[in-house]
């Protein structure tokens, strides 16, 4: 049996149909499914989760209206500021993956800001993916070594797995034991593509807003019922 899953990565599908089928705007499901990830956050430490990361915001999202994206940012930027005074003090650390140039400077350094304060918390690891594609990081990463190598710092021979995994944005943190999506989509979406070589997957059919804490505890269980065996065969 696997046990359960220390590192929890959730690609947060769902928000924009849930409030298209309720007749509302697309950012008013993007609210609501802020509110979850709150809720989620609260409950994840108590079902044995120490690592959490979510998917915000991709590479790809940017192809999306310019309200949405404008009202997405400023959600993020809300988010931070009313958040942290909580998070600091229920022991969450916060921190972001992705490409911040891109983003508004005002954005990225209310992102510093709460990486900082929250740096010493122990009892969840929160990281927020903005402006975050697998494929993306990966391209980063490779430029990063391949710099390396061209100014003599870096022997290619040396370049290995543990090389690439050092470079990537998520060097401080283990692999996810676990990556749902919800909303009934059943593709990765360019999320930790790298890291989720061995991860067990679940794919829920419930959209983001309605994904309680109850509905991450029965997938938790599940998974304590998995084998998983990383390419070895169990005897």
């Amino acid at each position: 049996m696997a046990g359960g899953p220390e590192h929890v990565a959730i690609i947060m599908d769902g928000n924009g149909r849930w409030a298209t089928a309720k007749g509302w705007p697309r950012l008013v499901g993007h609210r609501k499914g802020a509110e979850r990830v709150k809720e989620i956050v609260r409950c994840a430490p108590d079902l044995g989760i120490r690592w959490l990361t979510v998917y915000a915001f991709s590479t790809e999202n940017w192809k999306r209206s310019t309200r949405e994206v404008l009202g997405l940012m400023g959600l993020f930027a809300r988010y931070i500021q009313r958040e942290a005074e909580e998070m600091s003090a229920e022991g969450v650390r916060m921190r972001f993956i992705g490409e911040r140039r891109r983003l508004d400077p005002k954005l990225q350094d209310l992102m510093a800001w709460i990486e900082e304060r929250t740096r010493n918390n122990t009892r969840l690891n929160l990281t927020v993916a903005i402006n975050y594609g697998g494929r993306d990081e990966i391209t980063r990463a490779v430029q990063a070594i391949a710099a390396q190598v061209q100014a003599g710092q870096l022997d290619p021979a040396a370049v290995d797995h543990a090389c690439l995994s050092a470079a990537l944005d998520t060097r401080d943190l283990p692999d996810p034991d676990l990556v749902i999506r919800t909303s009934g989509e059943t593709r990765v979406s360019n999320f930790l593509l790298w890291q989720s070589a061995y991860s067990e997957y679940e794919f829920s059919p419930v959209l983001w807003p309605d994904f309680t804490p109850e509905v991450l505890a029965e997938i938790v269980t599940r998974y304590g019922h998995r084998e998983r065996r990383f390419g070895a065969v169990l005897s």
